[in-house]
């Protein structure tokens, strides 16, 4: 039995994806596998339909956990508050209840200047990220107040520089979560944020593709290494929705 049997989480943008060599690929699916491996049933959401069947079929397959997988994208335009209000019933009819939110989904336009960004451009990062992270959490609020459960929300080091859109959806975030400790500590519910550099998948093969490029922005963490996804990022996930870290 794992620290976390039982308990419900929804992780967004959770869709499967592996290194070269076979490790976890994403924040995302890193985090879906740790907790998995501690138990816990799963909610996951993404916009590839086909890289969350292939997450589901192998979290279930290894680890004999439940996966409900959700087709969902918080954009401009859309009917999000709909669509994250279907994410949430799927989970609590499927499971029950909800004990932990994570709120990684991102998206973003990379490498575009300030003074060169278009409205979508702007739109695509703070619809993906601060305003999915705002959905969730009012539509989960009264589940998790019922558990006591845990809020994770993703932010970056990139709030202090880099590119624009990005950075103002990751402090918007910040300072959200912020304002629901405050608030929602009462209710017994734990918010926290992490601010990850971890390889994933997609800074693979952008050093693959424009090594230039890679070694001009992408520098190398004090640590001497970038986090894994699963066993430093997915690990700090588990130990922030654990009952003894309240």
């Amino acid at each position: 039995m794992g620290f976390l049997t039982g308990k419900t989480a929804i992780i967004t943008g959770a869709g499967r994806a592996v290194l070269k060599d076979g490790g976890c690929g994403s924040i995302g699916y890193g985090i879906a596998t740790a907790y998995a491996k501690e138990g816990a049933n799963l909610v996951i959401t993404g916009r590839n339909v086909k890289k969350l069947e292939a997450a589901k079929q192998e979290l279930e397959s290894l680890y004999g956990i439940k996966v409900l997988t959700v087709q969902a994208d918080v954009c401009a335009g859309g009917d999000n508050e709909a669509t994250v209000a279907n994410v949430v019933k799927q989970a609590v009819d499927t499971f029950g209840g909800i004990q932990v939110l994570i709120n990684n989904a991102q998206a973003s336009a990379s490498g575009v200047p300030l003074a060169e960004h278009t409205t979508e451009q702007f739109d695509l990062a703070i619809y993906s990220g601060l305003y999915a992270a705002f959905y969730y959490m009012k539509a989960c609020y009264p589940y998790l107040a019922e558990s006591h459960g845990s809020v994770i929300n993703f932010a970056s080091g990139a709030g202090l520089f880099g590119q624009s859109a990005y950075a103002a959806a990751k402090e918007g975030i910040r300072g959200m979560s912020r304002v629901a400790a405050t608030e929602w500590g009462k209710d017994g519910i734990n918010v926290n944020v992490v601010c990850p550099l971890a390889w994933t998948a997609k800074l693979e093969q952008f050093r693959d593709a424009y090594p230039d490029a890679f070694k001009a922005n992408v520098k190398m963490p004090p640590m001497g290494h970038y986090g894994n996804a699963e066993t430093e990022i997915g690990r700090v996930c588990v130990q922030l929705a654990m009952p003894d870290f309240k």
